[in-house]
């Protein structure tokens, strides 16, 4: 993991290390099926994907970086990518964060049932991802 190229554009900074903690993320993908199951999908989205960024946000601070900027959101999964997490599961949040701007901050709604299931799901694997995936690293700095 190099992340030379996002410490020199000014997308994240070097902070003092902190635990990895999942246990947010997890409030975040209880309170999204609490959304969906009220049929307020876009909420239920926008909490999902809550879930990830704080997850995501977590795993970079674990390492003792932190995301910076007016697209901070969008460097968390640049961060994500560069750390070799999922990149399928990254690049589908990454467009989630598009959409979710638009349903936070403008007055588009409209998001199916099937969308929110979907995304709930996949936020539900991307915090169960990642930590598997910062244990494994752990377990393998160890060695």
């Amino acid at each position: 993991m190099n992340f030379e190229e996002l410490l020199n554009s000014k997308k994240i900074e070097i902070v003092e290390k902190e635990e990895f903690n999942f246990e947010l993320a997890e409030k975040d993908i209880n309170s999204a099926r609490n959304s969906f199951n009220s049929k307020d999908y876009d909420w239920a989205i926008s909490i999902a994907y809550n879930a990830v960024l704080r997850i995501g946000r977590s795993f970079m601070q674990s390492l003792g970086f932190r995301s910076i900027g007016k697209e901070h959101h969008k460097n968390v999964f640049e961060f994500l990518r560069e750390a070799g997490f999922n990149e399928e599961l990254t690049n589908y949040f990454d467009n989630i964060r598009k959409k979710r701007n638009n349903f936070v901050y403008g007055i588009v709604e409209g998001s199916s049932s099937e969308e929110a299931e979907e995304t709930l799901i996949r936020a539900a694997s991307f915090v169960q991802e990642i930590r598997t995936f910062v244990l494994k690293n752990k377990t393998e700095g160890k060695k």
